[in-house]
């Protein structure tokens, strides 16, 4: 099962590393990861999304909270929670078929941001089935290039940033 881990942590030098390093010690696989400042220019947030049961979920998550850096650790698959992606999708284009791709991009509330000779980049913002539909749609014409930002992921309702470690 996906886990989606949202992570508050001093923004400081090497904490990145630090907490990477805990899941590869450990040999769990980070299936996601995106990492920016908060509001707070001192607190960074790490998304990260990474597959195990409950149990490996819970030993990530207290391994986490032992780290001086981590502020606070939220689960959230356990709760109500927003999440998107960006990709950018390199797809190759020419006269015959640019129309084509152009609508179904539009469908997809999609944009294309580049246009090339022979091909179109495509921007798209969305959860991942939203993302995996469009790459699936537009591999018909030929996909060059695909990079994404990994799943940033909020939790609905009230700020759950703190200062310190609880």
């Amino acid at each position: 099962m996906k886990h989606t881990l949202s992570v508050l942590v001093q923004n400081k030098p090497g904490v990145l590393a630090r907490t990477a390093g805990l899941f590869s010690r450990r040999g769990y696989n980070i299936e996601s990861l995106t990492v920016g400042v908060t509001e707070n220019e001192n607190v960074s947030r790490m998304t990260i999304v990474v597959t195990g049961d409950d149990t490996v979920v819970e030993q990530v998550t207290k391994q986490l909270n032992k780290l001086i850096e981590v502020i606070k650790v939220s689960d959230l698959t356990k709760e109500s929670y927003v999440d998107r992606e960006l990709v950018l999708i390199k797809v190759t284009a020419d006269g015959s078929n640019r129309g084509e791709i152009m609508q179904l991009v539009d469908v997809f509330r999609a944009r294309i941001v580049d246009v090339a000779a022979k091909s179109l980049i495509v921007e798209v913002t969305g959860d991942e089935e939203k993302i995996v539909a469009l790459i699936a749609m537009l591999k018909q014409f030929g996909i060059k290039e695909i990079v994404r930002t990994g799943t940033l992921a909020l939790g609905r309702g009230p700020k759950v940033i703190q200062s310190g470690k609880d």
